[in-house]
């Protein structure tokens, strides 16, 4: 008997992530549903991770609910994201939402793009 694979999670949020996601959204001075997450093309390695406040859902987004929070992934980037783990880091080194993607190949020296 053939069994399809489950779909892996678009994307999972860490608890340090949903904390600053609520937190970001609570000091927004305007209604936001969530926070957006996608890629550009842009860096020495090809795209990097653009995160931003969502007023509404996009056509085709995928919405993630988790930990009490909204993550839409843009449609563009779902292929690039599909695995991913979204955290949050505050440290001496760096303060932002950092990701561990299985999709990613190579990564630039100072870590800002990626390649898949």
């Amino acid at each position: 008997m053939t069994t399809l694979k489950e779909r892996p999670k678009a994307l999972t949020i860490t608890d340090a992530a949903a904390e600053r996601v609520k937190s970001l959204i609570a000091k927004a001075d305007k209604p936001i549903i969530g926070l957006r997450v996608g890629v550009k093309a842009r860096g020495c390695s090809g795209m990097s991770y653009f995160v931003e406040y969502a007023e509404e859902k996009k056509k085709f987004e995928e919405v993630v609910e988790d930990k009490g929070v909204t993550i839409l992934i843009d449609p563009a980037a779902t292929m690039f994201l599909l695995g991913s783990e979204m955290d949050y880091q505050d440290d001496k080194f760096q303060s932002g939402f950092t990701f561990k993607n299985p999709n990613e190949k190579a990564r630039c020296g100072c870590g800002e793009s990626f390649t898949v």
